[in-house]
C-alpha cells in the first residue's frame, strides 16, 4: 500500500459507499483540471470500496484514455459496460480508444451502438466522422458532419470541422462557404480565418487569402500552420523574403513541420541557395520517410 494511503476496506457498507462517492466526485474535478493520475488514484480506491459503480469504472477509463493508456482504458470501459451495457458514454469513449489504437472497425461498432442509444450526441457523431475519414469513407463522413451542424447551426467549430473535410476532398469553394459560416458566428475565430486563408490560396485568391491569414496571425501569432500558409501566399506574390521569415518562424514553433521544410526548400532553390535547399529537402525526407 502506498505511503499515506489508508486501508478503508473494513469500513461499514454505508461509510464505504459514502467515501467512494466523495472520491469519485473529487476525481471528476481532477479530470476537469487535467490531473489524471490523481483522478485515477481516487477512482481506484473508489472502485475498491464500491466495485459496482459503473460511473467510477467509466471515469477511470476516460482518465486512462486522456493520457493515452488505451489498453487500461479498454479494460475499464469493458467493466463499466458489464454493469451498464447501454451506456452511450462508455461505448463512445471506448470507441475513441479503439480509434486511437487504429482498431477502426471496433471503433465503428461502438459508435454505431452508442448512436442507437443517443442519436444526437455531437461528440459521438464527430468521433464516428473522424473514423470514417480514416477509413476513406469521405462521403459518409460528410453526412455525419451535416447531422452535427443540423443539431446547432450556431456552433462555429462544427462548420470548421466540415470545412476541413471539404478541403481534404479538394472541394475548396464548399470549404470556403463553411468557414464563412463559422466566421458569421465568431468573427475572431483564428482557426476559421487560417483555414479559409488556406482554401482561398488553393483557388488562387491570394489577396483574400492574405487578408484572412494576416488577421488569423494577429489573433494567434504562434499559429505555425497559418504562418506556413501565409508563406506560400507571399511566395506566390513574389515576396520570397517575407515567405522565408514566416517559414523560419513556423519551423521554430514546430521543428517537425514537414510541409514547411518542403516549401522553404523550393523557395531557396528558386533563389539559387541550393545548399540550404538540399538541407531542407533532406530534413523533409528524413521526417516523412526516415531517410
Amino acid at each position: 500500500m502506498s505511503e499515506g494511503i489508508k486501508d478503508h476496506s473494513g469500513l461499514p457498507e454505508a461509510a464505504a459507499r459514502s467515501r467512494a462517492s466523495v472520491l469519485r466526485s473529487r476525481a471528476e474535478s481532477y479530470i476537469a483540471l487535467s490531473r489524471h493520475d490523481a483522478a485515477i488514484a481516487d477512482l481506484t480506491e473508489s472502485i475498491a470500496l464500491m466495485p459496482d459503480s459503473a460511473r467510477a469504472w467509466r471515469l477511470r477509463g476516460e482518465s486512462h484514455r486522456l493520457i493515452e493508456r488505451y489498453e487500461a482504458a479498454l479494460e475499464d470501459f469493458g467493466e463499466a459496460l458489464k454493469l451498464e451495457p447501454d451506456s452511450a458514454y462508455a461505448l463512445g469513449s471506448r470507441g475513441q480508444s479503439y480509434a486511437a489504437m487504429g482498431r477502426l472497425e471496433e471503433a465503428m461498432a461502438d459508435f454505431e451502438h452508442a448512436l442507437t442509444l443517443s442519436p444526437d450526441a455531437p461528440w459521438i457523431l464527430e468521433a464516428k466522422a473522424d473514423v470514417l475519414v480514416d477509413l476513406d469513407r469521405l462521403d459518409e463522413a460528410l453526412a455525419e458532419h451535416g447531422k452535427i451542424i443540423s443539431l446547432n447551426e450556431d456552433l462555429p467549430y462544427s462548420w470548421v470541422a466540415r470545412g476541413d473535410l471539404y478541403q481534404r476532398m479538394n472541394l475548396y469553394e464548399e470549404a470556403i462557404d463553411d468557414y464563412a459560416r463559422a466566421l458569421e458566428a465568431d468573427p475572431e475565430y483564428a482557426r476559421a480565418l487560417s483555414r479559409r486563408g488556406e482554401a482561398l490560396r488553393m483557388v488562387d485568391r491570394y489577396a483574400e487569402a492574405l487578408t484572412d491569414l494576416n488577421r488569423a496571425l494577429e489573433l494567434d501569432p504562434d499559429n505555425d500552420r497559418a504562418l506556413g500558409s501565409r508563406a506560400a501566399v507571399l511566395s506566390e506574390l513574389d515576396d520570397n523574403e517575407g515567405a522565408l521569415k514566416d517559414l523560419d518562424r513556423a519551423i521554430e514553433l514546430d521543428p517537425e513541420y514537414i510541409w514547411a521544410y518542403r516549401v522553404r526548400g523550393e523557395i531557396l532553390q528558386e533563389l539559387d541557395r541550393h545548399e540550404a535547399a538540399v538541407a531542407d529537402f533532406t530534413l523533409a525526407l528524413r521526417l516523412e520517410f526516415g531517410d
